[in-house]
């Protein structure tokens, strides 16, 4: 049985363009008394008048979670908003986390996840298919895991051939790791992989580079940036005009 009459939804934005956005997650966001998020993303939300907007700082996910449900507890209804799909590297598994480790009565609030097009996905969908057969993520921030780990999960997934998206390669305060990272690539994958950086997808300075592991340059990545790197199965096609297709095959090798 439910403690109030609140809601809480988890929003996914999607990368950048209102287009993007899906019907359920504008639905949300109109009804929604409180938005409360990373400062850059409730900018993303347009205002409505009456209702409040809560922004914060990027490292403070659980303080947002738990002012969330304690507004969703009081009967507001609130909207937490995450760039790209919620549940990737986002918001959802922060609220979930307060869920399981707060106020008992959280457990019954009326709490639902509306997900977005995530950073892989439309910068996927803008080169063609090169998430098109076996893939994962990995974050490659160590704020909350060590960086051993995150090794030992690259060497892992470019063992296994694995298409492999990587999210928060680098940051002012880890410019670093998007160079360990490529190391161990360097190592265990052929120079002739196909590398992608895609910057800002979404949004006005969208950018993307398509080349080889050999050629790639991870100087040129920030926080902004999502990387693919191919499997071996993964094929670029050339075109007379415009950016080449990406794509990887069905098929294993």
């Amino acid at each position: 049985m439910t403690t109030s009459h609140g809601r809480l939804y988890i929003v996914g934005l999607g990368p950048g363009d209102a287009g993007f956005l899906t019907h359920d997650a504008s639905a949300a966001l109109e009804e929604a008394q409180d938005v409360i998020g990373y400062a850059p993303y409730v900018a993303r939300v347009p205002a409505r008048p009456g209702q409040t907007r809560l922004a914060s700082d990027n490292r403070v996910e659980i303080d947002r979670a738990r002012e969330a449900l304690s507004r969703a507890a009081a009967g507001r209804i609130v909207a937490v908003v995450s760039g790209g799909d919620p549940g990737v590297f986002a918001m959802a598994s922060a609220v979930f986390e307060a869920v399981e480790l707060g106020e008992p009565t959280w457990r019954d609030l009326d709490i639902r996840v509306l997900p977005g097009i995530s950073a892989m996905q439309a910068a996927a969908a803008r080169l063609g298919a090169p998430l098109g057969h076996d893939f994962c993520v990995i974050s490659l921030s160590d704020n909350l895991k060590p960086w051993d780990a995150i090794a030992a999960r690259l060497g892992h997934a470019a063992r296994g051939d694995f298409v492999i998206a990587l999210y928060n390669p680098a940051s002012r305060a880890r410019p670093q790791r998007i160079h360990h990272a490529f190391a161990i690539l360097r190592e265990l994958l052929a120079p002739e992989t196909v590398v992608v950086f895609a910057k800002s997808v979404g949004r006005a300075e969208e950018n993307i580079l398509v080349t080889q592991l050999a050629a790639a340059d991870p100087s040129q990545v920030d926080m902004s940036t999502l990387v693919i790197v191919g499997a071996r199965g993964t094929r670029v096609i050339a075109r007379t005009a415009g950016k080449p297709f990406v794509y990887t095959s069905r098929k294993a090798p």
